[in-house]
């Protein structure tokens, strides 16, 4: 697979609606760690890619999730 670019990072870090700073807190890594990805010749991990990606995943599905119990639990409701 190739090296992640510093566009792809940062669409990625907007679609997960995470900032530097709040990834590093999820990651249990300094800041100064995160932010230097990408810069002075450095490359992203090779993980990060597929981190993001099923972050991403993840918090589409639970906010579907939370959608459908919301629209079952209302229908539910309504038919009583």
């Amino acid at each position: 697979m190739n090296e992640m670019t510093t566009q792809e990072f940062k669409d990625l870090m907007k679609q997960a609606e995470m900032t530097k700073k709040s990834f590093s807190e999820i990651l249990g890594t300094s800041y100064n760690a995160v932010n230097g990805w990408g810069t002075n010749n450095r490359g992203y991990p090779y993980w990060v890619r597929s981190w993001l990606n099923l972050y991403i995943e993840n918090k589409e599905c639970k906010e579907l999730k939370q959608l459908l119990k919301e629209t079952v639990c209302k229908n539910e409701e309504s038919s009583e």
